[in-house]
């Protein structure tokens, strides 16, 4: 027995050897294949405005002023008639004529000996670029590129302005004009006090980590003369509004005329000839032929700021609605009563009866509609949805809010900066 001892030992040693040399690869794999995965995913994406750039280079420039696509490309070695023929395509596409001074464009050349360009690529927008492929098959397409949105927090009080507080704090100031366009129904922004504040959740959009403009404001609150106002943004039927914290409509809903016409007489227009004077001017509102006398009702409740005769306008009575909208209504024969300035109206009260008074060819009222101190058409104004959320979703709406206003009341007056102000 103990002649064969050290063969028994020999033979049970090899028998464990084979069995480690067996587990060690089975245990090493995995880790083995983790760090191969790792490295496929690290790969990287070597293409620029989605074109693959394996046997490409890229020149970046801008449109300097006066400069146009033929000098660009003839500069870049096309010939005339590649670049003639290159106009000829594209007029259905792009109008290479809209090329504007300061927008960037690059020129993706062929990494050989003839360095031809084989792309030219403007930058129409900071999201959008048009590719003009200039190889053998000439092809014109848009691309667009990814647009990312970041969230962003500010509050503070007023002291002299929205505009000025918020530009203070190192936010677009745009960003002003946006809270007075959603609270223009429940803040007077022509009577802000000194101390009313505000507080406001909104997106900026960045290309190539780049802010271009504000997004989407997505909660807000305003105090004015000691009362608070929420705003929420909320989707139904894919429609996007705003709405307080019970689901009412911030906004309110105008009447769409102000009178019972017989037809439109006048249109709007920046150039039509004027029946009296025969020389074509702008017309910047809607005439409707009515009988004299016809009552002219407010379109929506607001505040008289003129009532009286003004000349051409005959008499006139203006009636500012909120911060943003301002309705007129011309030639009128008479007032209605108590229409003077600073009386507050209701939609449906009767301001004024049709008249001819001022330059005018007979009976009929001009009606004008301003929006952020400028005239617009009166017939393509859409009238604010008045519509509070759907009962159906008004659960679904309560607990989507309460996060955001949960956010909003924790919100102090210091504010998330964003990195660089962002064009409107």
């Amino acid at each position: 027995m103990k002649k064969h001892l050290p063969e028994i030992l020999v033979a049970i040693a090899s028998i464990l050897l084979i069995i480690l040399i067996a587990q060690y690869p089975y245990e090493d794999r995995p880790l083995v294949a983790e760090q191969y995965e790792d490295e496929s995913i690290e790969e990287e994406d070597n293409t620029i405005y989605g074109i693959p750039m394996d046997s490409l280079y890229a020149e970046f420039s801008t449109i300097k002023p006066g400069q146009n696509l033929s000098e660009i490309l003839t500069r870049a070695g096309l010939s005339m008639q590649l670049v003639d023929r290159l106009a000829r395509i594209s007029e259905d596409i792009f109008d290479v004529r809209r090329i504007r001074a300061g927008n960037r464009y690059a020129l993706l050349r062929c990494q050989d000996t003839t360095n031809h360009p084989w792309y030219f690529v403007y930058e129409n927008t900071p999201e959008q670029y048009v590719v003009f492929d200039l190889r053998d098959s000439i092809r014109i397409y848009f691309g667009e590129k990814e647009v990312e949105k970041r969230q962003y927090e500010v509050a503070g009080s007023i002291n002299n302005s929205l505009w000025l507080s918020i530009r203070e704090r190192g936010v677009n100031p745009y960003l002003a004009i946006r809270l007075s366009d959603i609270f223009a129904w429940t803040v007077d922004f022509y009577g802000i006090d000194k101390g009313d504040q505000y507080k406001v959740i909104y997106e900026q959009l960045y290309v190539d980590d780049e802010p271009i403009r504000l997004g989407k404001v997505k909660a807000a609150w305003f105090k004015h003369s000691g009362r608070p106002f929420y705003a929420f943004y909320f989707e139904q039927d894919t429609l996007g509004d705003y709405f307080d914290e019970e689901g009412n409509s911030l906004r309110r809903e105008f009447l769409k005329a102000p009178l019972n016409y017989s037809r439109i007489s006048s249109r709007f227009s920046y150039s039509r000839m004027h029946p009296i004077h025969r020389v074509r001017r702008p017309h910047l509102g809607v005439d409707y032929a009515a009988p004299h006398g016809t009552p002219v009702q407010s379109i929506g409740d607001g505040k008289v700021i003129h009532a009286r005769y003004s000349g051409g306008a005959g008499h006139y009575v203006k009636i500012r609605h909120n911060s943003v909208y301002t309705t007129g209504y011309m030639h009128l024969s008479r007032y209605g009563e108590g229409i003077r300035p600073g009386r507050h109206v209701k939609q449906g009260d009767i301001i004024g009866y049709v008249g001819s008074t001022g330059t005018s060819t007979g009976p009929h009222l001009d009606f004008r509609f301003f929006k952020n101190g400028q005239p617009v058409d009166p017939l393509k104004v859409e009238s604010p949805p008045a519509n509070p959320v759907d009962s159906n979703l008004l659960p679904t709406y309560l607990q989507y809010i309460n996060t955001w206003k949960q956010r909003l009341d924790a919100m102090d007056q210091t504010p998330v900066m964003p990195a660089k102000e962002p064009e409107a």
